[in-house]
């Protein structure tokens, strides 16, 4: 992969190598979804606010499908896409919502329904069209199949120029397809599991109606991310980046010492946030086993004096992320001086779930919680990002990293946070409740390992909560603080549940090791809460 030769004309975006199917959000629950179905059928799609000016699109898409939404089209406030969508002569698919969108812009039959429709249903194809598209939409679906329902509005009549293709028992409208043009809408969700023949029609719309070639692969993605990288950096220049030792940031720093060799600069900072002995481990991995070369910069004392006093999460976050900033941009500094090149980059492990959650990015969506390293940063930030995971879903990144010939036990290591502890310790951040939550997490992933849990578990920690309990040891009375063990499983760190494999007796041995060994904590609770409505980390 290193040896390739650069052409001169290399793009500079992910949609310019490959075929791609843009996903204008109007702010779905689901939205993710839908880009996950289509990059398993190794189509790659972007996702877009519903908002986005067409005129200002870096590429033209294959095709345009319009998510679900929380709105009502004939709101005041509702959401819109911009008209120029239709000039782009492609095909368009809107769901639920954006299926209301095609009708309110064609003669604004939408209303609310007597009865909402929530849950399974069954679709009837209605039509015996034996139109081109229409055949290529329905290949290999039955003529009724089962579907999820979502939506209080529904359409009370036929838009214009629009037929209907398919009705359910509380929808007559529920499929309808423009009688001339590749444009359809559906009022269920096909990108959800429980519509079970989803995939399928998903597939149809992106490979049969638009056309998109399936060339999205980590084989594909990773030779042309390097050359992009070499095209961006040029033949003298230096990257620094930030590396945890998580499989992100590892992956990351992999394909910067693929492109660049030794001018790229690993950088782990000790911020005093991390597990026990995590320093040691991301030193022995990178450098040792990868051979990427890595500085390790003890800035312990200087992230928790700025942390004194902060309780509230998203200043924790802001706090640690510009930190963050402060400290590469003084080892840049030093770099500089070092060698004749230049220092212009930053290369970070951003991920596309962490560009969804962090950033009003979904038009009228809500932030959900700012990611130190997508919403935290400094606004006068003197360093240029490099994101090259940063359209990439968490497995996407396994593979990569696979690809790569990264260890198996580095690719599938559990995420670690770049706030670290700083967001596992509900509260004010101190040396001493940092002491009890490295211990605990350390006992209970430990323990995890040694039971043969780990695999099957995408993520877990023990988080320390902001109260005290009382409690009895050696008959005399406590009162200390809580633990909470967290363990969930997801593909897609955008929804996950929380693990249920958990024997009685792994979690009475856990508890009572950290009641035991971990000074200050009486009580361990097990977290089952799931994605959504909580979020994987606790703040």
């Amino acid at each position: 992969m290193s040896s390739v030769t650069i052409p001169e004309d290399i793009p500079t975006s992910v949609s310019s190598h490959f075929d791609t199917i843009l996903i204008l959000d109007f702010g779905s629950q689901y939205s993710h979804l839908i880009a996950r179905r289509l990059r398993e059928l190794h189509v790659y799609a972007e996702m877009l606010p519903c908002t986005q000016k067409i005129a200002e699109l870096p590429f033209k898409p294959k095709g345009v499908i319009f998510s679900g939404g929380p709105y009502s089209v004939y709101d005041d406030f509702a959401p819109h896409v911009d008209p120029a969508v239709f000039e782009l002569d492609v095909p368009i698919l809107g769901i639920c919502y954006g299926m209301q969108e095609l009708a309110w812009l064609n003669g604004r039959g939408v209303s609310a329904g007597i009865e909402r429709e929530y849950g399974p249903a069954m679709v009837n194809i209605t039509t015996e069209s034996k139109s081109e598209v229409f055949q290529k939409f329905f290949e290999s679906m039955p003529k009724e199949f089962e579907v999820w329902m979502s939506h209080g509005d529904k359409l009370n009549a036929l838009p214009t120029g629009f037929e209907s293709i398919g009705q359910t028992k509380n929808s007559p409208y529920a499929i309808i397809a423009h009688s001339s043009k590749a444009i359809f809408g559906i009022q269920f969700h096909p990108e959800v599991t429980h519509t079970p023949l989803g995939l399928q029609l998903i597939k149809n719309f992106a490979l049969a109606i638009c056309e998109a070639k399936p060339s999205w692969s980590m084989e594909n993605f990773v030779d042309k991310e390097i050359l992009r990288i070499r095209k961006m950096i040029g033949p003298e220049d230096h990257v620094i980046g930030a590396v945890s030792g998580g499989v992100d940031s590892t992956v990351a720093a992999k394909v910067l010492k693929e492109a660049i060799g030794d001018r790229f600069h690993a950088i782990m900072v000790d911020n005093g946030l991390l597990r026990l002995n995590e320093a040691e481990i991301v030193r022995e991995n990178l450098k040792e086993h990868l051979g990427i070369r890595l500085t390790v910069i003890d800035a312990s004392d200087e992230f928790l004096q700025k942390l004194s006093g902060v309780s509230d999460p998203e200043k924790k976050r802001k706090i640690i992320g510009n930190t963050f900033i402060h400290v590469f941009e003084r080892e840049a500094d030093r770099i500089l001086k070092t060698t004749s090149g230049k220092v212009e980059y930053l290369l970070q492990g951003t991920l596309y779930p962490d560009v969804i959650e962090s950033i009003s990015f979904k038009g009228p969506s809500q932030t959900i919680k700012t990611h130190h390293n997508v919403g935290g940063l400094l606004e006068d930030m003197k360093l240029k990002l490099i994101e090259p995971l940063r359209e990439l879903f968490k497995d996407e990144v396994r593979s990569l990293g696979e690809l790569l010939g990264i260890e198996r036990s580095l690719v599938w290591r559990h995420p670690f946070p770049g706030p670290g502890l700083g967001i596992r310790i509900l509260g004010e951040v101190n040396r001493t409740q940092l002491e009890i939550a490295r211990k605990a997490d350390h006992i209970f992933i430990t323990e995890i390992r040694n039971h043969g849990y780990y695999d099957k578990i995408s993520q877990a920690f023990a988080a320390l909560l902001p109260v005290k309990a009382v409690g009895v040891m050696g008959d005399q009375r406590t009162h200390e603080q809580v633990i909470a063990l967290r363990a969930i499983t997801t593909s897609d760190f955008m929804t996950a549940d929380w693990f249920d494999g958990f024997s009685v007796k792994f979690l009475k041995l856990v508890s009572s090791r950290i009641c035991n060994e971990v000074a200050g904590v009486n009580r361990v609770l097990y977290d089952i809460s799931s994605k959504p409505p909580a979020t994987v980390e606790m703040e």
